[in-house]
């Protein structure tokens, strides 16, 4: 598998790994509804691949999934979500934010997550950050928490007019 920042021209190919990723991996976590609602919230943010934050994975000549991190305000949430603060952090106070992480379920569980999850930290700690922090989905919970994160509160997103339960998390970066 190999790692690169996304370029605009992968948008529209990466939306459509995020429906699948959604449309499958929520599955057995949420009912059909909370996974429709999901799509309000979810999706592609350019702002990432604007700051050049957002990392592709290529596996078999696909997309096999994408993620990032921000050095922003806003949490969680694609392009057409509401809410979002462009401010920057201070890293010597704030955490860095993990965002928008998808997986291809043709991909999942093959190390993808754990491999994009890597490379966010690094770039974090390059640029001063000592912590992340993240809005996690209750299928995507068992990876950040193997990776060293703990659970901060639980949430409920109401935007798609279906409560989907979230899991905010955060996690203090381990020495250079």
């Amino acid at each position: 598998m190999d790692t690169r920042l996304a370029r605009h021209a992968d948008v529209p190919a990466l939306r459509q790994l995020i429906a699948a990723s959604i449309g499958e991996l929520q599955k057995g976590f949420l009912d059909e509804a909370q996974i429709a609602a999901s799509r309000s919230s979810m999706g592609v943010d350019t702002q990432l691949i604007d700051d050049g934050t957002y990392f592709v994975v290529e596996a078999d000549g696909a997309l096999a999934g994408c993620g990032g991190w921000s050095r922003r305000a806003t949490l969680y949430g694609g392009d057409h979500s509401r809410g979002r603060d462009a401010a920057l952090l201070d890293p010597t106070r704030e955490p860095a934010r993990v965002r928008a992480m998808f997986t291809h379920p043709a991909f999942a569980r093959r190390g993808v997550g754990r491999l994009i999850l890597a490379r966010c930290e690094e770039a974090a700690r390059a640029e001063g950050f000592t912590a992340l922090s993240l809005m996690a989905s209750l299928a995507g919970r068992p990876l950040y928490e193997a990776a060293g994160f703990t659970v901060v509160e639980h949430v409920e997103d109401t935007t798609g007019g279906v409560p989907v339960p979230l899991v905010r998390m955060s996690k203090v970066m381990s020495g250079r």
